[in-house]
């Protein structure tokens, strides 16, 4: 069984119809009356980190990646509460130096604070954090209609070419390197974003799994499909150039997860606006396809509008 299944099949009803818990099927806890937003996130090594051999990397990876969450609905992130589970080799003093040193450094960047915590001791590796924010509203998942706009915040690839040098299965220059990596330990988090996506976006996840596995989740109880062209899904120059030189397919490198981009839908009224937003923060928003009637199958395209086939969609949790 895959996630969805075991949640569908075992943990929903434990709900008790409780709506702030969103049926289970969006990527946070909001109780509206108290104004109240809640993310939780698990990391193992191994599964969410090779190693751990860079802790003040790993620390950043995982708390951007958890705030994440609650930015992609439009939510700013106040407090983050962290266990980690380790032992006296992954944390020992220089270790937790620079894991202490590394989340402040992120905690004055996005200005989020440390509410708690615990630890553990385990011979495996592994952090959860909570993380909490306050709003009135926030964009829901499963909000989509028919002829709605499909956008995506920043460029996709770079964090997958970064696990690829990680893993020692491509071998690039020193520069190259050093860029690629920095993407997957250091994913770009718009929180400039999070105050102004409520004014357009219909519907928002944040892209951990994949592109095309999230925009599955984004529209999974809808009956609707989505028309997606490759040509149009950013990535950056660094990444374009590597495929030109290394004769790669951009369809392989553009959903393998650790992204941690917005992807959104938003009324066709609101194009413009969201191009003067992009504009004046300053941050890569595009149009990457649209919302269509579920009579059509999903699907990606080419250049010449031929359905294209993907062997890798993103990644599953899958238990079986």
């Amino acid at each position: 069984m895959h996630e969805f299944q075991i949640i569908s099949n075992y943990f929903k009803k434990l709900t008790k119809n409780n709506k702030n818990a969103l049926n289970l099927n969006d990527d946070i806890f909001f109780d509206k009356r108290n104004n109240l937003a809640v993310s939780v996130d698990t990391y193992i090594e191994g599964t969410h980190f090779i190693n751990f051999k860079n802790p003040e990397l790993v620390v950043k990876k995982i708390l951007r990646s958890s705030i994440s969450d609650l930015i992609c609905k439009g939510v700013v992130p106040k407090y983050y509460f962290v266990s980690g589970s380790g032992n006296k080799n992954s944390f020992n003093k220089s270790n937790l130096s620079k894991i202490s040193k590394s989340l402040n450094e992120e905690q004055q960047k996005y200005k989020v604070y440390l509410g708690g915590g615990d630890t553990i001791f385990s011979k495996k590796i592994s952090f959860t954090i909570t993380s909490i924010g306050y709003c009135k509203n926030i964009i829901y998942r499963n909000k989509a209609t028919q002829n709605d706009d499909l956008y995506v915040t920043g460029n996709l690839g770079d964090s997958y070419i970064g696990l690829l040098i990680l893993k020692k299965k491509l071998k690039l220059s020193i520069l190259q390197n050093k860029y690629f990596i920095s993407k997957y330990y250091k994913p770009e988090i718009h929180l400039k974003l999070v105050n102004e996506l409520k004014k357009f976006a219909s519907s928002s996840i944040d892209i951990s799994d994949g592109l095309f596995n999230d925009l599955e989740k984004l529209i999974n109880q809808l009956n609707i499909s989505y028309k997606v062209k490759l040509k149009d899904i950013p990535i950056s120059k660094n990444l374009s150039l590597l495929i030109k030189n290394k004769s790669l397919l951009k369809k392989n490198l553009i959903s393998n997860g650790d992204d941690y981009q917005i992807l959104f839908t938003a009324p066709k009224r609101k194009k413009l606006l969201i191009k003067n937003i992009s504009k004046f923060l300053k941050i890569r928003i595009t149009k990457i396809g649209k919302i269509i009637n579920k009579a059509h199958q999903s699907s990606l395209l080419d250049e010449k509008n031929k359905k294209i086939t993907l062997k890798n969609k993103g990644y599953f949790h899958n238990f079986s």
